[in-house]
């Protein structure tokens, strides 16, 4: 079990697969993870780039990164809160009510951000709600991909289950993909009309990703596995306390196996881009190289998450996981000194394989792993708490650390490598601790 050994899974395995429930499944996640990660990176695209003269223009230049940066943190902070509520509604409830509630809040904070007024405008007022704003866009958040990750790996077939986990996760990269590509493109236009309007553009049109999730998710059926707890009166009233009871480990490994890719995922796609961009830097401030290396990188990542997923159907979730936490662990130093050769190929190549073969090859066993963990009663709770501690952790608070860090030792890339090279080893070494879930009946109401 220890090196991800697999045993033979019944010829016959339960329940029974409805194809056209799959499907839906799959796109109501997908839509709902692309609208997640656009939000995700317009936001720390806009953290990175422009919300400092826009929100933090008294601070000065590095001061407005730091307190841009600090913002972007709050909603990670949120994130837990997020998944503890509506962990328990999906848990009590269903799964799929909690994925209408959390695409409507992520959507309205989304497009509300793009209403704000500026520090010229209003003073600190616009701070302030964005900061409110963040805290709403990370409550619903907070419980979006544990919802998406239980919902599809509750209806896939067992056999399959990694591929099909991590399918609706190809919405990640159409997500990274629509909010990179947008940034990419802003940061082409004039500076005065970027800071004046345009920079509103991005978080306006989010709607319309809300508006098609929100019409697919109204279609959806509840999973099998909680219409059988229904069926046998197996749901749980306190899924919070069983899981306190039963699976304080489950979560502390869960946690441990996320902070190299979440953490990762967040170095690479917010405090790279603005180490990047950066004023006096080797780039000289050029805003455009660090959206196109996430464009690239996305384009990749889109095809990886779902090979790394199947590949852990064949050879076991721990095997992949390890191993690739091992490979962006070894890859940090020289990553992080090949940006700062001035060569723009080196950098995108840098951030296609370190996002693309780092972090997606994490993310694409993590997908199935995760729900396998946990007991059917409280595994929403367990997936969210796992996922959404360990992002306040990893992704939270990585580019403020980071920024701070940056600063103290003169824009020093030995800090991102650091940084990076920390995170992975935690989930290299959680990895030892974790239990082979492939395959494992999801019924179940005890832990892996």
């Amino acid at each position: 079990m220890l090196w991800g050994s697999r045993r033979p899974l019944p010829e016959n395995p339960w329940p029974p697969v409805d194809p056209q429930q799959l499907r839906g499944a799959t796109l109501a996640s997908s839509v709902g993870s692309a609208l997640e990660y656009y939000d995700f990176y317009i936001y720390g695209l806009a953290s990175a780039l422009i919300f400092s003269p826009l929100f933090f223009s008294p601070l000065g230049a590095a001061g407005g990164l730091i307190a841009s940066f600090a913002t972007y943190g709050v909603g990670f902070a949120a994130r837990p809160f997020g998944g503890l509520l509506f962990g328990y509604i999906g848990d009590r409830f269903g799964r799929k009510h909690v994925l209408l509630i959390t695409i409507g809040l992520m959507g309205l904070a989304s497009f509300s951000i793009g209403l704000l007024p500026t520090y010229h405008q209003a003073g600190m007022l616009g701070a302030i709600l964005l900061v409110v704003l963040r805290i709403v866009q990370g409550l619903g958040a907070g419980a979006e991909q544990a919802g998406a990750t239980t919902l599809i790996s509750e209806v896939a077939p067992r056999r399959r289950r990694g591929f099909f986990a991590a399918l609706p996760f190809v919405g990640i990269q159409i997500g990274t993909l629509l909010g990179a590509g947008t940034f990419a493109l802003l940061a082409l236009a004039d500076k005065d009309a970027l800071h004046g309007w345009l920079w509103r553009v991005p978080f306006l049109a989010s709607v319309v990703l809300v508006g098609v999730a929100i019409f697919i998710r109204l279609r959806l059926k509840e999973t099998p596995v909680f219409h059988d707890l229904e069926k046998h009166k197996n749901v749980n009233r306190n899924p919070l306390g069983v899981l306190w009871r039963s699976s304080r480990k489950n979560v502390l490994v869960g946690i441990g196996l996320r902070m190299g890719e979440n953490g990762n995922s967040t170095i690479y796609s917010a405090l790279l881009v603005a180490f990047l961009a950066r004023e006096g830097g080797v780039f000289q401030g050029d805003k455009f190289i660090g959206p196109t290396g996430l464009l690239i990188a996305a384009g990749f990542s889109a095809v990886m998450v779902v090979a790394f997923g199947a590949l852990s159907d064949r050879v076991g979730r721990v095997r992949v996981y390890r191993y690739r936490a091992l490979f962006q662990l070894l890859f940090a130093v020289p990553a992080f000194y090949l940006v700062t050769l001035g060569n723009v190929t080196l950098v995108w190549v840098v951030m296609t394989v370190g996002i693309a073969l780092g972090v997606q090859s994490m993310l694409g066993p993590q997908c199935a792993l995760l729900p396998e963990l946990f007991g059917a009663t409280h595994r929403f709770t367990g997936v969210a708490m796992s996922r959404e501690i360990s992002a306040v952790f990893a992704g939270g608070i990585a580019p403020f650390v980071g920024a701070l860090l940056l600063a103290a030792t003169g824009q020093s890339w030995m800090v991102l490598a650091g940084y990076s090279a920390v995170l992975a080893g935690i989930s290299f070494t959680a990895s030892f601790f974790t239990p082979e879930t492939a395959g494992r009946d999801l019924r179940s109401v005890e832990n892996a």
